[in-house]
């Protein structure tokens, strides 16, 4: 299959749960209670009040001026979605290099979001692109966590820098760091410890990993990508603005996409938090995670059933 023809199948369970909901809507009379319906999917879906307020008024506006048919106004639709998405700087683009060619993904979240999963999954894509990758485990609260990563570094054919459960994260990530610019690595990827906001010494070591990464290759060669469950939706963007708070976030990795049904918080994450959706995870297969593309993405949620009129 196509690349788009795996995007489309792999995101078939959210169409089914909440994109194909608003397809048939639009297959309808576009009066009164179109406009609630929408209101109510969107909602559930998660884009949120506010976002699904602003979204509403222009869709209204525009079918206002224009008196067009459930298929132009579907396809006004999502193009208004894409420009949403897109309107959002670097969505997609690659890192810079930083010294002597090394870039660095500092890689945050809470436990249960898939981040150390992605951890693995992203080093893997990387590795394939042709990229010389190395990992630092400096999730050192958990010792599964250390385990998991070695055994995606074996399987991979990654280095993975650790230490025993308990030591001192920062050192792991300035050993990683050595062990990259010795071997002329392209990317270290740091996973880090699943902090809540009530942990605060936690969050201190955070910040102090992220001062040293910042020292070392310099502030605009650091990816700090933060790994949100899909699942959770809107409860994830108070995660967000904790971890933005010492580690400032670049963008988002929007993992479990495929299990959610509210796969509004795509619009949610460009409208409230102005961070870019680098790749998105539709499954547990290394190459499950894709690359994010508006165009692709919208097209492959809500292009799949025609409106019947």
């Amino acid at each position: 299959m196509s690349f788009f023809d795996t995007l489309k199948e792999k995101l078939n369970g959210v169409r089914h749960r909440w994109s194909a909901n608003i397809t048939r809507l639009f297959g309808g009379t576009i009066d009164e209670n179109f406009w609630l319906e929408l209101e109510d999917v969107l909602i559930a879906g998660d884009v949120g009040l506010e976002t699904t307020e602003t979204f509403l008024d222009e869709m209204r506006a525009y079918h206002a001026r224009r008196r067009c048919d459930g298929k132009e106004l579907l396809r006004h639709f999502k193009g208004e979605l894409m420009k949403r998405l897109n309107e959002v700087p670097c969505m997609g683009a690659p890192l810079q290099s930083g010294e002597n060619g090394l870039s660095v993904i500092l890689m945050v979240g809470v436990n249960g979001s898939g981040k150390t999963t992605t951890t693995g999954k992203l080093a893997w894509l990387y590795k394939k692109s042709g990229k010389k990758v190395i990992v630092a485990a400096a999730d050192t609260f958990r010792a599964a966590a250390i385990e998991q990563l070695q055994v995606w570094g074996e399987k991979s054919g990654i280095r993975v820098i650790a230490q025993k459960q308990g030591g001192d994260s920062a050192a792991v990530v300035f050993d990683a760091l050595s062990a990259a610019r010795s071997s002329e690595a392209d990317v270290l990827i740091v996973d880090t410890a699943g902090r809540l906001q009530s942990k605060h010494n936690l969050m201190e070591e955070l910040g102090k990993i992220y001062r040293v990464i910042k020292r070392e290759v310099g502030k605009e060669h650091v990816e700090s990508i933060i790994v949100l469950d899909s699942v959770i939706g809107q409860n994830a963007f108070r995660q967000a603005e904790v971890f933005n708070e010492v580690a400032p976030l670049t963008g988002v990795v929007l993992a479990k996409y495929d299990n959610t049904a509210k796969g509004g918080i795509v619009l949610s994450i460009a409208d409230k938090l102005g961070l870019p959706i680098r790749y998105i995870g539709l499954g547990e297969a290394p190459e499950d995670l894709k690359l994010f593309n508006a165009e692709e993405f919208v097209e492959a949620l809500f292009g799949e059933t025609a409106p019947e009129n």
